[in-house]
């Protein structure tokens, strides 16, 4: 026992010492003995902020927002409730946890015409005469918006556009000689690398946490491959900057994973060129505009690109185009994989939204699709992203007249021929309905109701074709087949029993 005290006190104090030598000399070096005869990166010492914070803590504000008072006080929320706690509980759609609720009479909320307390949150300085990035929840649904500036002052600001899409807003205010921030460049930026955060937490104002970049590109949306960091971010610090060691913004903090409703170790950042687009846009027009080309997409598992000889996993399954949409008019078809588009690979289905939706509506794009063993080149023209419409219904099964078991039985399925009803609703030449699934056919995924129009990349027209092509095949072999369901098309592997 006393060994093992001596040993943690001998370990406290040679801690103590290497924070003490970072502190004063930073760029020390402290080399490590090589580990299995290779030489381990040098280690410098703990980093200072003190400079950043100089340099860009006159380029953060504080952002609150008010409210017009409803007519009936306290509906919707519980007595007491912290304000700025129910800021991050409406983002991020976590119930109250047990005991944060009552704390006290809740205050008068005044006159329906008197503005009160909704939130807070924080932004950035983007040009010396007032014009200032946030996130778009932080604004949302405000009546009012007041920004205070490190020196004290504060200003009335008016919101000069929001996009809820990639949550990024920017707001004016009337002054000048303010300090904006410098722009950084988030391809320069490494996971591993020390990161810096300002902002208000629970609206205490010029906070500084600090962290390193956990990783990139992570795919938390459609139009954002996120910034992760280990930085502490709480409800508050949404729309403050993400700040590397040159005193550059990088990103724009806006989510954290939690369990809790606090910080866990994980918080996510929307990437400053990202951003930069979309507020480029809202300056000039206030409204962000995408482009669209209309089908609904999956992504390409590895089973299916084997399948089908695609190879590794990538692109965008086209899993139904929309009637009269552009990519209608370019001749894409469901089941066709979307490689490149404008001549930049799609390496994973996340990957086409975001280049479509970068696309000015109008332009003229390249596209190349992988179809029955092969990649051609089609054109189209970009359209302007509409609202997110619902998806349509599958189309209702119909009890087939002469259901056709055949060489189909041994992977699972009986099969019946299309009416011309059925093809005319599904607007298909050919194919087979899948009249039951059982065994191999069920675990892949099919069911009744299931058309199959591909088996083995190619095209079957009816019972007599499917047959004849899976006679061809060999049956200890998985087999892949291209099915609608209702308007979508996706593919099963079938895998025979052995």
């Amino acid at each position: 026992m006393m060994l093992r005290s001596w040993l943690n006190v001998s370990r406290v104090a040679v801690l103590a010492a290497s924070v003490s030598v970072g502190a004063l000399a930073p760029s020390v070096v402290l080399a490590q003995a090589p580990v299995g005869g290779v030489a381990a990166p040098n280690m410098r010492g703990l980093p200072d902020f003190t400079d950043l914070v100089d340099l860009v803590g006159p380029s953060v504000v504080n952002i609150r927002t008010l409210e017009r008072a409803k007519a009936e006080p306290g509906a919707g929320t519980a007595p007491g409730t912290d304000e700025q706690m129910l800021e991050f509980f409406r983002r991020f759609g976590i119930p109250l946890p047990p005991g944060a609720v009552p704390r006290g009479p809740r205050p008068d909320r005044g006159s329906p015409d008197e503005a009160q307390p909704r939130g807070v949150g924080s932004g950035f300085v983007l040009s010396a005469d007032g014009l200032i990035m946030t996130n778009a929840h932080v604004v949302d649904g405000a009546d009012e918006l007041l920004v205070t500036l490190p020196d004290g002052r504060e200003f009335k600001a008016r919101i000069v556009g929001a996009d809820k899409r990639t949550d990024v807003a920017v707001v004016k205010i009337e002054a000048n000689g303010l300090s904006p921030v410098k722009i950084g460049d988030v391809e320069r930026l490494r996971v591993g690398e020390w990161v810096m955060a300002i902002g208000s937490p629970f609206g205490l104002e010029n906070t500084v946490t600090a962290g390193i970049v956990s990783a990139k590109k992570r795919d938390t949306g459609d139009y954002l491959p996120f910034i992760q960091t280990d930085v502490a971010i709480n409800p508050g610090n949404s729309g403050g900057p993400l700040i590397n060691m040159r005193g550059e913004v990088v990103g724009i903090n806006s989510q954290i994973y939690s369990r809790s409703g606090g910080f866990q170790g994980i918080s996510f950042a929307i990437p400053i060129d990202e951003a930069s687009r979309v507020a480029d846009q809202l300056k000039t027009s206030g409204r962000v505009t995408r482009g669209r080309i209309g089908v609904q997409i999956d992504q390409v598992n590895k089973d299916v690109a084997e399948s089908i000889g695609l190879g590794a996993p990538r692109g965008a399954l086209v899993r139904g185009v929309e009637p009269d949409s552009p990519a209608a008019k370019a001749g894409v078809e469901p089941g066709d994989i979307i490689v490149k588009f404008d001549g930049r690979s799609i390496d994973k289905s996340v990957d086409l939204p975001r280049l479509v939706g970068n696309t000015k509506p109008g332009t003229k794009s390249s596209m190349t699709v992988f179809r029955r063993g092969s990649e051609r080149n089609l054109s189209v023209v970009v359209a302007e992203l509409e609202p997110v419409r619902a998806e349509p219904r599958a189309a209702a099964p119909q009890a087939p007249k002469e259901p056709v078991s055949g060489a189909a039985r041994s992977i699972g399925l009986t099969l019946a021929e299309l009416t011309a009803a059925q093809k005319k609703e599904l607007s298909v030449e050919g194919g087979v309905r899948v009249v039951a699934a059982e065994g191999p056919a069920a675990r892949a995924g099919l069911r009744e109701g299931d058309v199959i129009v591909q088996i083995a990349n190619r095209e079957t027209a009816g019972l007599k074709e499917f047959e004849a092509a899976l006679a061809r095949l060999d049956k200890t072999k998985p087999i892949n087949v291209l099915f609608r369901r209702g308007e979508w098309a996706q593919y099963a592997v079938i895998r025979p029993a052995r």
